[in-house]
């Protein structure tokens, strides 16, 4: 395997778009899979949006985003040429990952029991909104409706505010790990029985299933929980866990007790064995007003010296600004950069994990439309020259 990362070898036939599909595979393709992405003729969605309307020359950076790592060809799949195209790579593809809606793909001639057919030991991920039956099959799967019926947002905010839905696609990249898990472990289970399989993933179910303590709590309880007026984060939870005012920004205090808290800020009010909990529920929000007068009086540095010193959990609360320079990101080699044809140097987040013998590292930027048609009917379709000169001049 070399330096090429663990998955050195599989190849993946990624029908994807948007985040869900495209981040899994980016992954895999991290960690050195062969990820051939097929495209339709205008590219990828994502090629067309972006976040803050970003497009650094003409390029969108949530595409940038989720597809370094990868090869691009442009297919349409309703052309006959095109799918046998499409067959033959999935003919020699460990994994296929597909986000069409339900049903799609069967229509296309390019299904599972089909392609189960053509591919015994392919591994067939199918990712939709909310699921590939049931009575919301027809609605439109998105984070943002998938983050709503989930009952998250009702846990974020203040009492009596509008519930909160988180600014990351919470949705959309937690399916992506269990994608990548799923797709995995079907590989595994490959390699015992000699068979491929058919795996689905959805939005809903990833971000129920991420939620898996708040629920169990709940039908415990067998009651809504109830957020606090003044802001503490996890309506589960009680003083003196949360974000703080400072002098000059915010802290953070996690679970540590409310007398120790307490004498290290000079609170008397609170040393007492009494707030010797890290979890009081009853009078929290008056315990973090209180704390919250006190902690406006230093800046975040000085409480930082004084808290951390008694082994209070507790930390700053960074802005993107301070996050890519604070020093255990730099030490992690989480914000890295790469060159891309087209807009040139591209900085971005790193690797999450690592490998002691076959470490990841970006071999390929995101790829522009089309761009490796050419190797890819050489390589998978035994396209001669010609026949590759006459494929593309379909195209333009």
């Amino acid at each position: 395997m070399g330096n090429n990362g663990p998955l050195n070898g599989l190849v993946v036939a990624d029908f994807s778009q948007l985040a869900q599909g495209p981040w899994a595979t980016q992954m895999l393709g991290d960690m050195g899979a062969e990820i051939i992405k097929i495209e339709p003729p205008k590219g990828d969605w994502m090629r067309h949006y972006s976040y803050g309307n970003l497009y650094p020359k003409g390029e969108s950076i949530s595409f940038i985003s989720f597809n370094r790592n990868k090869r691009s060809i442009a297919l349409d799949l309703k052309s006959e040429e095109d799918k046998k195209i499409a067959k033959s790579i999935i003919a020699k593809a460990d994994i296929l990952l597909e986000n069409y809606r339900p049903g799609v793909m069967e229509r296309l001639g390019l299904g599972y029991e089909e392609m189960k057919a053509l591919n015994p030991k392919l591994v067939y991920c199918s990712s939709s909104g909310y699921g590939a039956s049931g009575p919301y099959l027809k609605r439109a799967g998105q984070d943002l409706l998938a983050q709503a019926i989930s009952g998250g947002p009702a846990l974020n905010g203040k009492k009596g505010d509008l519930p909160v839905v988180t600014a990351v696609g919470q949705a959309d990249l937690l399916t992506s790990l269990f994608i990548v898990q799923s797709v995995l472990a079907a590989i595994f289970s490959r390699s015992v029985t000699g068979k491929g399989q058919k795996v689905e993933a959805n939005l809903l179910s990833s971000i129920v299933g991420f939620h898996v303590q708040e629920v169990t709590a709940y039908l415990q309880k067998g009651a809504n929980p109830e957020r606090s007026e003044s802001g503490i984060p996890n309506p589960w939870l009680g003083a003196p866990y949360g974000l703080y005012d400072t002098a000059d920004a915010y802290i953070a205090i996690g679970m540590s007790s409310v007398r120790k808290v307490a004498k290290v800020i000079g609170l008397e009010k609170y040393d007492s064995e009494g707030f010797d909990s890290n979890n009081i529920i009853e009078n929290r929000d008056q315990i973090r007003w209180d704390f919250n007068a006190v902690f406006k009086t230093k800046t975040t540095n000085e409480w930082l010296e004084l808290l951390l010193a008694e082994d209070v959990w507790c930390s700053q609360v960074n802005s993107f600004d301070e996050m890519v320079e604070d020093p255990q990101i730099k030490h992690n080699n989480m914000i890295i950069e790469y060159e891309h044809p087209t807009v040139g140097k591209v900085r971005t987040t790193g690797f999450s994990v690592s490998f002691s013998d076959t470490p990841q590292k970006i071999q390929k930027p995101a790829p522009l439309l089309n761009e490796h048609a050419a190797e890819i009917l050489k390589e998978y379709c035994g396209y001669r020259d010609k026949d590759i000169n006459d494929f593309l001049s379909k195209q333009q």
